[in-house]
């Protein structure tokens, strides 16, 4: 009879144990299994989370645009602009000073305007994927469609301040449909990082010439103020200059 009192407990005593154990499993696989449904919801709630309201840009001057370029590919003054998308002072030249240069520089038939993108704001080079890298992106592939200077004042319109989702890809596609763009060819190019190449190019022709920060201007291959966004004035005396030493 002890012995089958003694048996019984321990019976009793290895359920328990077995019970503790499969509890303790139970837990573990339920923490595990939130865990895991919490980091997921982290990656894929930003696809699904509503956008902010996609502000469109007031109407701007495009004179001659040609992809990235605006005027006359003749005119005796070039002016070259070295921007990243997410850079604050850029936003500043964008809304303040380049429309002036647009109207009475560039429309007039004095100068050649070009922009180039400099995406250093997401790192050391060009193409990790960030939002000035794919700004640039969607950009250039606007510009694949000749509506680069569209795209480009509306992704402008839209800054919201350094790495604060202004320029996720979800939004930039948005950006692109308020551009008019075709967004079949748009889609494409944009998932397959089309012009990463071209904006390589910018990138490093633009280390090459000593661009350090962004708006970097030049007239005639000439930095304008150079850690500063240069006075309408200043662009204005560069490029009489310019046309003096031409004799035009």
């Amino acid at each position: 009879m002890n012995n089958d009192k003694e048996m019984s407990k321990r019976q009793l005593r290895r359920e328990q144990i077995r019970r503790k154990e499969m509890r303790s499993r139970l837990i573990g696989i339920g923490l595990v299994s939130i865990g895991a449904i919490f980091i997921a919801f982290l990656f894929i709630y930003p696809s699904f989370k509503p956008s902010a309201a996609v502000a469109t840009a007031p109407p701007q001057s495009h004179p001659q645009a040609n992809k990235t370029a605006l005027g006359d590919p003749k005119a005796s003054v070039v002016i070259d602009a070295f921007e990243d998308f997410q850079c604050p002072a850029c936003l500043n030249y964008t809304k303040k000073i380049e429309p002036l240069v647009i109207e009475n520089l560039v429309a007039t038939g004095k100068v050649y305007y070009v922009f180039h993108n400099f995406p250093f704001i997401d790192g050391a080079d060009a193409g990790n994927g960030g939002e000035s890298d794919q700004a640039a992106n969607a950009a250039m592939c606007a510009s694949a469609q000749n509506k680069f200077w569209e795209m480009h004042d509306t992704i402008f319109a839209n800054w919201n301040g350094e790495g604060q989702g202004a320029y996720a890809d979800r939004r930039l596609t948005t950006f692109a449909e308020t551009a008019g763009l075709d967004m079949n060819a748009f889609n494409d190019c944009f998932q397959a990082n089309q012009h990463k190449a071209e904006i390589q190019a910018d990138f490093d022709a633009g280390k090459t010439l000593g661009v350090q920060g962004t708006p970097s201007v030049f007239v005639n291959k000439t930095l304008l103020t150079p850690g500063s966004v240069p006075a309408y004035n200043d662009i204005v005396k560069a490029v009489d200059d310019a046309l003096a030493k031409t004799g035009k």
